[in-house]
């Protein structure tokens, strides 16, 4: 399982490539993926009497997040679809598109990666694992369903799938958390055989259940699927035929074994099912367009398999699996016949469809098939699987003695308004329509080819031919049916095409009958006379939604943040200030000590830091304040060195260092001292806030301290991270190897702020790199001096882009020290970087030490001066720097090892004798670049580009005209 995830994420990520080299015949090539997978599945069929497949990687077990992957007949049921029409689907689009453009690349790596996304999530066995892939199917479901981003309906829909989808996710996962932190354990298989009960467990079902009920656009969350068919029809195909439609299905059918018997379950799985079975089947009746007229048939069909899935009964679970096989082959063959005929004659109206079924008698022949297999005509799966839902469910134990006959009636209606869609569907399409000539539409188009009707006409005859062969189908799917609780005899029913003259059969012929009846009525009174949805708007609905949270929003946006940065900073520190205070209170913790000063040292550092603190409140001096504030920024870092923690004191200098730097960057462009009308909130109030909010910092601090009772992990952790990191600094090991993960969210923080700071400079565009001084010199032509010499160019300087600024602001010393220093610097930083897993330093520190080298640099040579100490653009190596981060986490994963866990290899080279290599280093090599790409983005930002010439000043009319 996992190399055929492997097979189909390195498929995806190869798919542009392959496309844009082979053009759409490309397609071809990436359908080898997902087919090579269905071999797999085939070649290792569960057989539970061996036992069943599983498969798992260590990841965070204390978090139980172990990838843990289970290959069981439902599992392998899922596969096949997912995997076999993914295949067909791919090949289809190799003669869907008339040209690759760069989209459609991009388009095949979505399609590969979907299946891939699918095949996870069938054969997770971790609920937290699943729920991974089942967000990885909403996303990708945004960017297919989005293909044509220009137009603003597939932009609306994939925002209205994601936003649906997405909502019914994260109810899911809270029901996942609260299921398993109930269970003890996250694994599926082990929950369903053995099921918690509880009310805990009855809300986190219902949880759950919303998010499979969302997933598969069961009343009240359908409207989704509609709008969906905005997508292109390979697609509509794949997505809402075979794959993520299904993902509700799949989901209830996994826990139906352990939890059908809630009446909570009954109530929304069964009863849910039942209204969309036939709000769907209404709605298609009154559709022109033919893929809406399918959009609406899937929502009925995932009504009805909701129902069959969610009974729980063994016998009815048969019928089930029969039910979910026969949808996908007949409804992904019949949206790949819209596909053909939208891409043939430019239209999907079935008002502009006449006589087509002459012109394209197979395409004709594959609808039909595929049409009856929907319709439940006799000897087609889903004629078998029909049958066999309307016998087991008139008697099943799972219903009262009433509920089960009224299940059925629900059906049989439903029933009948598929029979009538189906028909509509050809008629619609293929129809004469009392015209003795084709349509302008079909005149003028232009005929399939084979290869176009051959993925469509392979599973609408599997359609027809699994009907007869259905007792062969039905043997692969008892093993699930065996899990479910059997209400009958002990022995399985067996899917047959002929059980008899009984009540089923009776009830099919009624469904077929009655159904062409309808179909009839409905075709002469066009849209049942109805110009407004006679059940309402849900596409309203959902408008009102976001309406109403815009303007919840927008309220609350306007009473707590009005513009002025001090009252948002107020409100936020106010906050911050009274909740952990009434927390802190209300608790336990009442018990509290104070140990006072250890040495005369800290008392005046603490009176230094008080003053600066007080001076920073005072000051009207911009810079004056800067300064003040670093004061206590160094303060701090003294204290980290008295305390024996020379890695955290090197670390908040050099933070602190560059943090000023960046405060005299922005400050030089503003007055020294703000002005009076612009004086903002009482200077008092603000004091009194600050002060409060220090006084929560050291509050807190003394009652965590006190809450200790035993000895602190901390006394641990230097054995700790040399026995399981092979590092001497602790404090190394902990940020690149034990809490690998926070430091990786921590430098994606840092890029997302370089970002930020970037966007908010360059409004219209990023530019790259720094200005170098080849740039400069064919940007400028030099102005004489007063004594008539050439300007800057001409006179002795230590650095190339100091030529370029004015004498006035140039240092000679400033200019010789840097030239010396600088080299120094990065050797310090690569010092820093490599000894930091031993000794103070690290990826963090040594970044900031070449941080601060540039920015020496730029103060002493200005920005072209920057653009010679590194002539590379910031984002590149942001870029670089996360993707070495990031890669050590995969590596890690694909070598079997947990992710960001670390290797040691020992060896000797010659001059350098016995080397120890961590292989975190690549990871603090990362964090280095990121870090560098911070600084020189900052310097980039705040300072290179804010130095440029301001523009002229436009002249005014009166001196233009003297």
């Amino acid at each position: 399982m996992i190399a055929v995830l492997a097979a189909l994420a390195i498929t995806a990520a190869l798919a542009p490539g392959i496309i844009t080299w082979l053009g759409r015949r490309g397609f071809y090539v990436l359908a080898l993926a997902p087919f090579g997978g269905l071999v797999w599945v085939f070649a290792n069929w569960p057989d539970e009497a061996d036992g069943i497949r599983t498969e798992s990687i260590t990841w965070v077990p204390e978090l139980q997040m172990n990838i843990d992957l289970r290959f069981d007949t439902l599992a392998a049921i899922m596969s096949v679809l997912v995997l076999g029409v993914g295949a067909l689907v791919l090949c289809y689009c190799a003669e869907y598109f008339s040209e690759t453009r760069r989209r459609v690349a991009g388009f095949g790596g979505e399609m590969v990666a979907f299946a891939g996304a699918m095949f996870g999530l069938v054969c997770s066995d971790n609920m937290l694992v699943l729920y991974i892939f089942w967000e990885l199917t909403t996303v990708l479901s945004f960017l297919l369903v989005g293909f044509y981003a220009v137009r603003a309906t597939s932009r609306r829909a994939a925002t209205q799938a994601l936003l649906v989808t997405t909502a019914g996710g994260l109810a899911m996962l809270v029901g996942i958390i609260m299921l398993g932190e109930t269970a003890g354990a996250y694994s599926l298989s082990e929950i369903v055989a053995n099921p918690p009960v509880g009310w805990s467990v009855t809300v986190a079902i219902v949880l759950i259940l919303v998010g499979a009920l969302s997933k598969s656009a069961i009343f009240p969350f359908h409207f989704w699927l509609p709008g969906a068919m905005a997508a292109p029809t390979p697609v509509s195909a794949y997505l809402h035929a075979a794959a993520m439609v299904k993902a509700g299905i799949f989901l209830v059918a996994r826990l139906a074994p352990a939890f059908s018997d809630l009446v909570s379950w009954h109530v929304l799985v069964v009863g849910l099912g039942m209204v969309t079975m036939l709000l769907g089947g209404f709605r298609s009746l009154r559709e022109y367009d033919l893929k809406l007229v399918l959009a609406f048939g899937t929502v009925s069909q995932l009504g009805f398999l909701m129902v069959l899935v969610g009974i729980g009964d063994a016998d009815v679970a048969m019928a089930a699996l029969a039910m979910l096989v026969a949808h996908a082959f007949f409804k992904a063959a019949l949206f790949m016949v819209v596909g053909i005929i939208d891409h043939s004659t430019g239209t999907r109206d079935l008002r502009k469809l006449a006589r087509l079924g002459k012109e394209t008698p197979l395409l004709a022949v594959i609808a039909a098939l595929a049409a009856a297999s929907m319709a439940g005509i006799p000897l087609t799966l889903g004629f078998v699987g029909k049958e066999t839902a309307f016998a087991e469910i008139w008697d099943t134990g799972a219903l009262s003695a009433w509920q089960g006959p009224v299940v059925v009636i629900v059906l049989v209606l439903g029933s009948i308004l598929t029979v009538a869609y189906s028909l509509r569907f050809i008629w619609g399409a293929f129809g004469r329509k009392r015209k003795a000539e084709p349509s302008p539409a079909v005149a003028k188009m232009h005929k399939p080819n084979l290869a176009f009707q051959l993925p469509a006409l392979f599973l609408a005859v599997a359609g027809v031919a699994f009907g007869p062969l259905s007792g062969l189908l039905g043997a692969r799917f008892e093993p699930y049916a065996d899990t479910v609780t059997s209400y009958g005899s002990d022995e399985l029913v067996h899917l047959a095409l002929w059980h008899g003259f009984n009540l089923p059969l009776l009830l099919s012929a009624i469904a077929i009958v009655f159904g062409t009846a309808l179909f009839a009525l409905v075709r002469e009174l066009g849209r049942l006379g109805f110009v407004k949805p006679a059940l309402g708007n849900a596409d309203r609905i959902y408008d009102a939604v976001l309406r109403g949270a815009d303007t919840i929003s927008i309220n609350l946006t306007r009473n707590t943040q009005r513009g002025s940065l001090p009252l948002t900073q107020g409100i936020i520190i106010v906050t911050l200030v009274l909740l952990p205070t009434i927390v802190l209170f209300t608790g336990a913790r009442n018990r509290l000590e104070l140990n006072g000063f250890e040495s005369p040292v800290q008392l005046v550092i603490g009176g230094i830091m008080i003053a600066s603190a007080i001076a920073a409140a005072v000051l009207r001096n911009r810079l004056a304040a800067v300064l003040v504030v670093g004061v206590t920024g160094y303060s701090c870092g003294v204290l980290f060195a008295l305390h024996g923690a020379p890695d955290l004191a090197l670390t908040q200098f050099l933070v602190e260092t560059l943090t000023l730097v960046i405060f005299v960057l922005v400050l030089r462009k503003l007055p020294a001292e703000a002005e009076s009308r612009h004086a903002t909130g009482f200077k008092p109030l603000r004091a009194l806030l600050g002060l409060a909010f220090g006084a929560l910092l050291v509050l807190v601090g003394l009652f965590a301290a006190a809450a200790r009772t035993t000895v602190p992990m901390a006394s641990e952790l230097p054995n700790a991270a040399y026995k399981y990191g092979d590092g001497s600094n602790a404090v190394n090991v902990l940020l690149v190897d034990i809490r690998a993960w926070d430091t990786l969210g921590e430098v994606s923080v840092l890029l997302v702020a370089a970002t930020g700071v970037a966007s908010m400079v360059f409004r219209h565009r990023r530019f790259g790199a720094a200005p170098r001084v080849a740039d400069a010199t064919r940007a400028r032509t030099p102005r004489p001096e007063s004594d008539g010499k050439e300007q800057f160019g001409e006179r002795t300087t230590w650095l190339r882009g100091s030529n370029f600024r004015d004498p006035r602001h140039r240092s000679m010393v400033l200019e010789a020290t840097t030239r010396i220093i600088f080299p120094t610097m990065i050797v310090l930083s690569l010092y820093f970087f490599y000894a930091g897993h031993n000794a103070p330093g690290g990826g963090f520190a040594g970044g900031l030490t070449m941080g601060l080298a540039l920015v020496l640099r730029y103060l002493a040579g200005g920005r072209y001066e920057l653009g010679e100490a590194l002539p590379i653009d910031a984002g590149r190596i942001l870029g670089v720097g996360l993707g070495f981060s990031v890669g050590t986490a995969v590596a890690s994963v694909l070598l079997g090892a947990p992710a960001l866990s670390s290797a040691t290899f020992e060896f000797t080279l010659p001059i350098f004798g016995d080397v120890k290599l961590v292989t975190a280093i690549f990871f603090d090599l990362g964090v280095y670049l990121i870090v560098v790409g911070l600084v020189l983005d900052v310097l980039r930002s705040l300072g290179a580009r804010l130095d440029e010439d301001p523009p002229r000043r436009r002249r005014e009319p009166q001196e233009a005209a003297s």
